[in-house]
């Protein structure tokens, strides 16, 4: 699970802390080295800021870097943290630093092992002056990897919008029936079952004979030029006039009196009493509002 934003804060400001202590811890004893190999006071207690800096902004230079320049701030933080080690070690074995009563330029009695840890202590500071240069130039010149762009087809929606009145879909959307349509038998491995019972050859079917179609004469058609026949007549008209919609609501509760619920749909008023979709919906949701009513008061 995803912290939320809280969650992270808080998770964010106990790392600083921890990082915080450790280096205060570490800080004390980086110090006291740089005041041994001849750092004056202002230069001792910048010291550990070197070390130690370097190393959280080589963490840091980690999570933004990729690839190369993320191996090579790793390979920054790795070496800078066993050098701090190293020199908290140091301080660890001898007690003399502790109280600055060492020898200048004296951190182990053998010789080699003495000359080793006053250039790594040192060599530090030049080394960060280096490597962070080089790891804020690479964060300044990083460009993250584009993110592909969603394509906008990917964002709509597949399905397709049919408008149709749901009521009406299971009778006026019939399934299609296929009537010729055949279905076969699955295959029967014929090598492996034999016939019990002999079967019998069927007779051949003669085919019926088929009247020929007759001849008959067509009359020609005439070149004469038709005659404009006008108007229709009113008496040729529909005699029927427009009904109202009260009208359409008595025809209909008076077809629809002894048909289910179920039937009582768009399709069937619209074809009972020969009207438009829309007047039909519109019968359609009265009668069912009016039958919910009844039966409601008989509850």
């Amino acid at each position: 699970m995803r912290l939320h934003r809280k969650g992270r804060t808080a998770l964010v400001l106990a790392l600083v802390a921890v990082v915080g202590m450790a280096f205060r811890v570490s800080w004390n004893a980086l110090r006291d080295i740089a005041g041994a190999v001849g750092a004056d006071e202002t230069a001792a207690m910048l010291y550990p800021f070197v070390v130690d800096g370097l190393m959280a902004l080589a963490l840091i230079a980690t999570l933004v870097l990729a690839d190369r320049d993320r191996t090579f701030a790793l390979r920054v933080l790795g070496a800078y943290t066993v050098a701090s080690l190293v020199l908290n070690y140091v301080h660890g074995l001898v007690p003399e630093l502790h109280g600055r009563t060492v020898d200048w330029g004296r951190l182990a009695d053998w010789d080699p092992a003495n000359w080793a840890l006053v250039l790594l202590a040192t060599s530090l500071p030049v080394g960060s002056i280096y490597f962070g240069s080089d790891l804020v130039a690479k964060v300044l010149h990083h460009r993250p990897a584009p993110i592909p762009a969603v394509s906008a087809n990917a964002e709509e929606s597949t399905e397709t919008t049919v408008k149709r009145s749901t009521a009406d879909l299971p009778v006026s959307t019939p399934a299609p029936i296929t009537p010729n349509a055949v279905v076969l038998p699955r295959p029967v491995a014929v090598g492996f079952l034999k016939p019990t019972v002999p079967v019998k050859p069927y007779p051949s079917i003669a085919p019926a004979s088929v009247k020929p179609i007759e001849r008959r004469p067509v009359a020609a058609e005439s070149t004469r030029p038709r005659r404009a026949t006008g108007r229709v007549p009113a008496v040729a008209k529909s005699s029927r006039s427009k009904r109202t919609p009260d009208q359409l609501l008595a025809e209909a509760r008076t077809a629809t009196a002894d048909w289910p619920d179920a039937k009582v749909t768009g399709e069937g008023i619209r074809r009972a009493l020969h009207t438009s979709p829309a007047n039909a919906r519109t019968l359609r949701d009265t009668l069912l509002a009016e039958r919910a009513a009844a039966a409601a008061e008989a509850a």
